[in-house]
């Protein structure tokens, strides 16, 4: 016989167990399954700025994840030829510090707070299949690691299974109804770091098309993510360890920061990883997390939005779980909602994510907005959600940005011009696409 909850979540990492502890607290009966063990990895940049440290503590978990050891970031750090700028948050619910907490801790952290607020979590068990009538999810099909099948039927069922998700395969919602190829490449290690000076600071270096981070996190590492154009992927197939480190060589403030510390892991990549959409909400079904909404990891939002829109759509949804129209309704608006709340930042972060020409101009914009006076800040508050990234794109900013690009890299002219006029040609078409994703229902 099957089983039932009220709610069903695949995937148990940061969508889903938000989701499920915003559900299990207001009473409602949920079920968590994940193919993994935790503490479990996954490949991901996780780097926290004060808004997602805010969405810890909203979920309830923050408490138990600064449990951790992860120094907080109080200051953040930009760099590039011949600037070099730090300052301090705006506090975002009285959190001015930001975290970078390796996966396989965060995420063991986030499950024990779902269980807390009363969801169970079953690990080792992987959704399969979806069950259907009269074309409504009412539930799932499980296979235990082991190769028991069993099935959990269910009021909403949430597809919290990141970027490959099955739920979305299965709802057909795996096709994009917004898509952006990613300009740069990923790269990261972990590295020994005894440079104190720098434990409490987020830093980023661009140089040339070249972009390179040190985030202190837990363990006294230091986590070290090499962003290079997509392209440059080719180079890292075949010495992985040899153009890791020759990267870092192109990125003179990066190379600096690491005198005197010592890589303590392997390399971790990802060479593809496109931005998108895909529709969220369906009969019986949502996407939350990475299953409905991905931005370029260049901007650090994917999981303060996972947390944030996780516990949205349990909050959204508890009150009204036993009625099957009330339930497809707050998925629908939930969806809306959260499209809205992040289409502003999936441009501007696409537009980061280009490494191309416009790289030489990112850097004269970065000069720019971060010079003076809380000038690190305001930047730190585009990334915090509390400022709108248009305010770094005005016109007057540009101009004056390719305009030094252009003098100080003449060798590189005519790939600055061509990325700025894609880019303003990219800027002129976001009022269409932010009609069509934001069209109300019908």
């Amino acid at each position: 016989m099957p089983e039932h909850a009220d709610v069903v979540i695949a995937g148990a990492r940061c969508a889903g167990s938000s989701t499920a502890a915003a559900l299990a607290r207001r009473g409602c009966k949920v079920i968590v399954v994940d193919p993994a063990r935790f503490p479990s990895t996954t490949v991901s940049t996780h780097l926290l700025f004060a808004s997602g440290v805010a969405e810890l503590s909203r979920v309830g978990a923050l408490e138990r994840v600064e449990k951790i050891g992860a120094p907080k970031l109080s200051r953040a750090f930009v760099g590039g030829p011949g600037h070099a700028a730090s300052g301090r948050y705006t506090a975002i619910d009285g959190i001015d510090y930001g975290l970078c907490v390796r996966r396989t801790a965060l995420d063991a952290a986030l499950v024990e707070t779902a269980r807390e607020a009363g969801a169970e979590v079953r690990e080792g068990h992987r959704v399969v299949d979806l069950l259907w009538e009269g074309g409504r999810a009412v539930g799932v099909k499980v296979s235990e690691r082991g190769g028991r099948e069993y099935e959990v039927r269910a009021n909403l069922v949430v597809g919290a299974d990141g970027r490959r998700s099955t739920v979305a395969r299965l709802a057909g919602a795996e096709r994009p109804r917004a898509f952006h190829a990613n300009g740069r490449a990923c790269y990261y290690a972990y590295y020994e770091d005894p440079r104190e000076e720098w434990r409490t600071t987020a830093a980023m270096w661009l140089t040339g098309r070249e972009l390179g981070n040190a985030f202190p996190c837990d363990g006294g590492l230091t986590m070290v993510l090499l962003m290079p154009p997509a392209e440059r992927a080719a180079d890292f197939r075949g010495d992985l360890e040899a153009e890791f480190a020759r990267t870092v060589g192109l990125v003179p403030g990066l190379a600096k920061r690491l005198e005197g510390c010592t890589k303590a892991t392997k390399i971790v990549s990802s060479a593809a990883h496109p931005s998108y959409f895909r529709t969220s909400a369906g009969p019986g079904w949502a996407l939350v997390g990475d299953a409905g909404h991905f931005k370029d990891p260049v901007t650090a939002q994917g999981i303060r939005d996972a947390l944030r829109f996780g516990r949205l759509l349990g909050e959204r949804v508890a009150g009204v779980v036993d009625d099957a129209a009330a339930v497809d309704e707050a998925t629908r608006a939930w969806e809306r909602s959260r499209d809205a709340q992040c289409l502003i930042m999936y441009h501007w972060t696409n537009l980061l994510g280009r490494g191309d020409g416009l790289a030489y101009v990112q850097i004269e914009l970065l000069r720019g907005l971060t010079e003076g006076p809380g000038g690190v800040r305001r930047i730190l508050e585009v990334y915090s959600r509390i400022r709108d990234p248009r305010e770094t794109l005005a016109m007057g900013g540009m101009i004056k940005a390719v305009a030094r690009a252009l003098r100080d890299n003449p060798r590189s002219r005519l790939a600055v011009l061509k990325a700025t006029a894609e880019t303003l040609r990219e800027i002129a078409g976001h009022h269409d696409e932010a009609r069509r994703l934001l069209r109300p229902a019908s």
